[in-house]
């Protein structure tokens, strides 16, 4: 398997090209989110002066959260997803195009992120107290309606209807995905295929749209755009599948949240539904009781939902679920020519399963 063949070179070190085509090993103590962008500083830059263009605003309030938001940090793989994507078919990263498309998935992402965190009632993300928590909900919510809406005037300067049609079709699958998860909390009947339908709208599809942006910013063929979508697509698969094992496995002091929040939002993630199909009678009892007061969990019953998860071994299942859609990832881009562009999208498909945060 892809996976497994690279995995020491994911989070821990990958060898890449530089701009002038030499071979360079990174340092190890370097995420490949941080190296990725390293790699593209002048496209991030770029992305960076139009974000802080895009979020101007004479309304104190929108101006104070969106540099709150901006300064975040984050790994910005859907922006990098359009960088990466567009290099490997030969466009020019830096033009105005690519630029604006890789802000307009990113603006969209965090509205989802605004949005997601007063839903959830989270406090904390990326190790620092959530917009809503700093700024209030009322107000959260609202300025994540204002990032749509600027991201709908940044994709409409791009005077692409494809690009419309695209994420305004990938804006509403999100929403419907943020609408079933919603309605499956705390659902003891959840199916692996409903889980799948969930994060294939909340996290996949806002993915397989930066591959596939790419691919229409480098004015590829439909057949090379599939591809790159559905390269783009099972990464986010993989990545929101490792996502929900991190949230028992995780090291809290790099995952910048806390472990169980899942949990104690009463959401059903792969490792709980497949607990509670193969789990002992006692592993799956204390699932139930646990699910039926999520916001209740106590430190020490989540000891023993970890356990029960491990005991089942329900969280190497679903690693091994999503190391397989990374290499099905891998393997939708195998006709692109080599390039150093191509390396780091390879390079991803180890990190979505292999990272530490």
């Amino acid at each position: 398997m892809y996976v497994e063949q690279h995995a020491s070179r994911g989070p821990v070190a990958a060898l890449s090209k530089d701009a002038d085509g030499s071979t360079a090993t990174a340092a190890v103590a370097v995420p490949l989110a941080a190296r990725l962008q390293a790699s593209l500083a002048a496209e991030f830059a770029l992305l960076d002066q139009t974000l802080r263009t895009s979020l101007d605003s004479d309304v104190v309030l929108v101006r104070s959260i969106a540099e709150y938001i901006v300064t975040g940090g984050g790994k910005r793989l859907r922006p990098l997803l359009v960088f990466l994507s567009a290099q490997a078919l030969g466009a020019d990263t830096k033009s105005a195009l690519v630029v604006d498309l890789a802000a307009t998935v990113e603006l969209i992402h965090t509205a989802t992120l605004l949005h997601d965190d007063v839903v959830d009632e989270s406090a904390l993300r990326r190790g620092r107290p959530t917009a809503n928590a700093e700024f209030g909900n009322a107000a959260s919510v609202l300025v994540g309606d204002f990032l749509y809406s600027r991201a709908f005037q940044v994709m409409v300067g791009t005077g692409q209807m494809r690009v419309l049609a695209l994420l305004s079709e990938a804006t509403n699958r999100i929403a419907e995905g943020e609408v079933m998860q919603l309605m499956a909390l705390g659902n003891l009947d959840l199916t692996e295929t409903d889980y799948m339908r969930v994060i294939e709208a909340k996290t996949a599809k806002l993915f397989e749209a930066a591959g596939a942006l790419g691919a229409i910013a480098a004015s590829a063929p439909a057949a090379t755009e599939r591809a790159l979508a559905e390269y783009a697509r099972r990464l986010g698969v993989a990545f929101q599948i490792a996502d929900d094992v991190l949230d028992y496995r995780g090291d809290v002091n790099t995952l910048g949240k806390s472990l169980g929040d899942d949990l104690a939002e009463g959401k059903l993630t792969l490792p709980i539904i497949l607990t509670l199909q193969r789990g002992s009678e006692s592993g799956k009892a204390l699932l139930r009781s646990v699910l039926a007061k999520p916001h209740a969990v106590l430190p020490g019953q989540f000891l023993e939902v970890m356990a029960a998860l491990e005991e089942c071994g329900a969280l190497d299942e679903s690693l091994a679920r999503a190391e397989g859609e990374a290499d099905a990832a891998a393997a939708e881009i195998a006709f692109l020519p080599e390039s150093n562009a191509k390396l780091w999208m390879l390079e991803l498909c180890a990190y979505a399963v292999r990272r530490s945060a």
